[in-house]
């Protein structure tokens, strides 16, 4: 039976590694005589293939492309590159798995590698292009969160089958993607600049997550030195908040939080005014006819209430 996955992805997962492994190690070469329906083995001329548009990859590392071109030199590209043609150009491929072979078998001056080349439809082309990257240790934090909702979003995969299907945890997945709500600025310091995951998880929740990134960067926090950064200035901002607000109306924040507690329990806006802390009014707007009947029929009820219905 053969090693290679179902173009359809059955069984999503770990059975990809065999077939998508980018590093060279020594492997038996590809037995170009095996053929089988939709799955072909060539070898194809470097400037015959093009990435594809589902590399989810956006970070290459020159160093390790390097290191791979250097084995590449002395054992050739062991492992092929898996295409499907291009609709567009006539013999030419579009790459699915395994871009980074062939950069380094360029680097390496390599003119030709070998290639399975599948028929794949763009959904099948997404969904093996993302899971071929997103089991790989050294996809950056914000590439593999990307991945992670391509799938969810084109595909309608849920962080349950994700989970499964990469062997992961859903609370795995799940934190992955909430790094996607940070700013364009800090996910580009996760991606390039080596800020850590837990870092950026420690950001998810600061009121200027870019302020704080550039701080750790900066003065090389420890994760726990980030989420005490993170912490203080939220707490200055509230306190800062609460002063504007105190400033602006007078009032004091006890009063500030008793108008909205009522305000949110009525559905309409009270003010409290009080001149000297001890007597004062309460005020409550109605937008229309119908919440002033709603706000009496609720007066009403109150025990002692000589109002009616």
């Amino acid at each position: 039976m053969s090693d290679e996955p179902d173009p359809k992805l059955r069984g999503l997962g770990r059975g990809l590694n065999a077939l998508f492994e980018d590093e060279e190690g020594v492997y038996p070469q590809a037995d170009m005589a095996g053929q089988t329906p939709g799955r072909r083995r060539e070898m194809v001329g470097v400037e015959q293939l093009q990435p594809g548009k589902y590399q989810p990859r956006n970070v290459f590392d020159d160093d390790k492309i390097k290191e791979l071109a250097d084995s590449i030199k002395q054992h050739g590209v062991l492992q092929p590159l898996l295409v499907r043609r291009d609709p567009n150009l006539d013999d030419h491929y579009e790459i699915i798995g395994g871009e980074r072979r062939w950069r380094a078998a360029q680097k390496a001056q390599l003119h030709e590698v070998p290639v399975i080349i599948l028929e794949l439809d763009d959904t099948q082309a997404l969904e093996i292009a993302l899971i071929e990257n997103l089991q790989r240790e050294d996809l950056n934090p914000i590439d593999e969160a990307l991945g992670y909702q391509i799938l969810m979003n084109e595909i309608g995969h849920t962080q349950e089958k994700l989970a499964e299907a990469l062997g992961k945890s859903r609370s795995h997945i799940a934190n992955m993607v909430r790094l996607l709500k940070l700013p364009k600025g800090v996910q580009d310091m996760v991606s390039e600049d080596g800020l850590s995951m837990g870092h950026a998880r420690a950001l998810i929740t600061a009121k200027d997550p870019l302020s704080v990134a550039k701080a750790v960067l900066a003065k090389g926090l420890s994760v726990r030195e980030t989420e005490a950064l993170a912490n203080e200035l939220n707490d200055k901002t509230k306190k800062s908040s609460s002063k504007k607000a105190t400033k602006k109306t007078g009032k004091d924040t006890d009063t500030l939080a008793l108008e909205a507690e009522v305000s949110n329990a009525l559905g309409m806006n009270v003010t409290i005014d009080s001149k000297n802390g001890k007597a004062g009014s309460l005020s409550i707007q109605f937008k229309t006819l119908d919440q002033l009947d709603e706000l009496l029929h609720r007066l009403s009820h109150f025990p002692g209430s000589r109002l009616t219905g």
